[in-house]
């Protein structure tokens, strides 16, 4: 037995989906995770385009089991200006006025909830935005009153769009990620207090995002098990030496000198072998999703190898089979 291993679409939205459908298949991918750009997953589609969706996957043998949100849910908390106009939708954008985009992304979210409902998938991944997220260093001097309002906000904006998704059997899953409410175990802690342990809320986990931080990704899983809906398989390196830095320099990714860098699966510092064996005991059983990002090399080959590696350690073994197993057996003949 093994997991099913998707891909996420959000970095080949340039593509068309039949023909991302084609290729993902073409490398033996089980499925697709559709984001919510491009022309692969429309949240306001009729029934009729969403069964034709379903027809598109399954003509290539492919299944999905999540959509995706990330850009609209950014603005959900975000201190809004004009990076957001690029990666949201003009209906979300509108005149730009940063309330009104606040407002009319929470809107999309709740739409998403009921588009996901009506597609048959189970979970949405995204971000959540923040508001206090420029706050982490703490200075100017930050009162825990402001921190504290932060997470209020998130509660006020996030409560009910959970609810909807709630009401729909939908589940949310915060990619937990520098820029969102909750970027690390201490600040994921807060973020479930925040919204009451509301039953639709959780984590898309990507270890990537944890370990460049410093934080062990199974210790992460360990922590939050029962709120584990949904599994990115992206791969990062770190390359402090004493002369890059681990915020970044305000360096593009790709840039030399950065600190820390994404990586095609299997090429960076993730040990995705500790990552299975950590599934395995949570009994984690929900799809893998390669998020490939890796500015050193060409995207397909990139999912290519991706693929091949998850496949080498995605290995559930059989309940009760412990390897001295054996031992005992031989001793009783």
């Amino acid at each position: 037995m093994t997991r099913p291993i998707t891909i996420f679409t959000g970095q080949w939205a340039d593509l068309p989906l039949n023909e991302m459908s084609e290729f993902a298949a073409s490398c033996g991918y089980d499925g697709l995770e559709l984001a919510c750009w491009g022309d692969h997953f429309n949240v306001h589609a009729t029934e009729d385009e969403l069964k034709k969706k379903w027809e598109q996957l399954k003509k290539h043998g492919l299944e999905c089991y999540a959509i995706s949100n990330h850009l609209v849910g950014q603005a959900v908390c975000d201190v809004i200006d004009d990076r957001h106009k690029s990666i949201l939708p003009e209906s979300v954008w509108g005149d730009g006025d940063p309330e009104g985009v606040r407002q009319r992304a929470a809107e999309e979210m709740k739409q998403t909830a009921r588009a996901a409902a009506a597609f048959g998938v189970p979970v949405v991944n995204g971000f959540t935005g923040s508001s206090i997220w420029g706050k982490f260093y703490f200075f100017p001097p930050t009162s825990q009153e402001t921190i504290d309002a932060g997470y209020e906000d998130f509660k006020t904006r996030w409560i009910p769009i959970l609810d909807e998704f709630e009401k729909n059997e939908i589940k949310f899953a915060l990619e937990v990620h520098p820029a969102e409410i909750a970027y690390d175990i201490e600040s994921a802690k807060h973020a479930l207090e925040a919204v009451d342990y509301h039953p639709a809320f959780g984590f898309n986990f990507d270890p990537s995002h944890l370990l460049w931080q410093g934080i062990d990704p199974s210790l992460f899983l360990e922590t939050f098990d029962e709120y584990i809906f949904h599994v990115h398989a992206k791969d990062v390196t770190v390359r402090l030496d004493g002369s890059r830095g681990i915020l970044g320099s305000h360096l593009p990714f790709g840039h030399p000198k950065r600190g820390w860098e994404f990586r095609s699966v299997g090429r960076g510092d993730v040990d995705f072998d500790d990552i299975i064996r950590t599934l395995n005991q949570l009994a984690y059983d929900g799809p893998l999703s390669v998020e490939w990002e890796d500015e050193g090399m060409d995207r397909r080959q990139g999912a290519i190898e991706s693929l091949e590696h998850l496949r080498a350690v995605d290995v559930i073994p059989p309940i009760g089979a412990a390897f001295d197993a054996a031992f005992s057996e031989q001793d009783s003949e």
